[in-house]
């Protein structure tokens, strides 16, 4: 057979799904409804401010002390969730044990509880008469009302997120490759450093992003245990909820651009930084 005419019936060949063209419009389409089209809204709602109102909102004292308060309890939230979700990540992949699925469940239980429910929770747990606060307080440890709450509840908020992204890859991570690189004489931290690292760091990134970016918009786990005092313990969403209360949407919707900007730029570098880091592992 020529190839030629091998490749008419390569050709001809039906897939399930529909066409480049029909798939890209339909995806196109979708995005736009889904997240585009609200986004441009929102941008919109903060145009009708002048540039000088626009900064004047979004550069405001309490503005600025809940963007530092945000964006720090975040960065310490995603950081501690990309140490811990990593060896609880570990721990489910490669070992089994008594009670693991049930260990397995729990790691979502901050998907699936209302983000109030949590707040309620961790305020509990970590008052000063709760289970753990009682022990913090006499040490000198203030959890609840304070930026160390804040930060406690995205971390809680935010853990899921690494553990999901970087369980798969842990499990499809062949051991063969960790015994050879021990028979070849290479020591635990080598083959962690050079056989283990490399697979896991674009999914550790990813989970560091996605925690972070989840960690900026977060509300309702905040709103209890933060105490909401402006310059102290507000962050910015709760900023933007109390600027919608007072019916300021275009106020609003210029600090909310300022998180939109950041968590784009953020996944944006996560996304290059990954491109990379896969390039060079295949060079390797």
């Amino acid at each position: 057979m020529t190839p030629v005419a091998a490749a008419v019936p390569a050709r001809r060949r039906r897939h399930v799904l529909p066409g480049f063209g029909l798939s890209t419009g339909f995806t196109v389409a979708y995005l736009s409804a889904v997240v585009l089209i609200p986004l441009s809204t929102l941008a919109l709602r903060a145009s009708t401010l002048s540039w000088a109102q626009a900064w004047a909102v979004a550069a405001s004292p309490r503005a600025l002390a809940s963007y530092r308060l945000s964006f720090g309890a975040s960065l310490a939230g995603a950081a501690v969730n990309v140490v811990f979700g990593v060896l609880v990540a570990w721990v489910l992949a490669r070992y089994r044990f008594p009670g693991r699925s049930l260990v397995d469940a729990v790691v979502d239980l901050p998907f699936a509880l209302p983000t109030a429910v949590s707040g309620i929770a961790l305020t509990a747990v970590y008052a000063r008469n709760g289970w753990l606060g009682g022990i913090l307080e006499p040490l000198g440890v203030k959890a609840t009302f304070s930026p160390l709450g804040v930060a406690i509840a995205l971390t809680f908020i935010g853990l899921p997120f690494v553990i999901r992204t970087v369980q798969p890859v842990l499990e499809d991570l062949d051991a063969d490759v960790e015994e050879a690189a021990a028979t070849l004489g290479a020591g635990r931290w080598a083959t962690f450093r050079h056989v283990i690292l490399p697979a896991l760091l674009p999914a550790a990134l990813t989970g560091f992003a996605l925690s972070f970016a989840r960690g900026l918009g977060e509300y309702g786990s905040v709103a209890f245990i933060s105490g909401n005092m402006p310059l102290r313990t507000e962050i910015a969403p709760l900023l933007i909820m109390t600027r919608l209360e007072q019916y300021d949407y275009a106020g609003a919707s210029a600090i909310a651009c300022v998180l939109l900007a950041a968590s784009f730029a953020l996944l944006l570098a996560i996304n290059r930084l990954q491109a990379w880091t896969r390039a060079r592992t295949g060079e390797a």
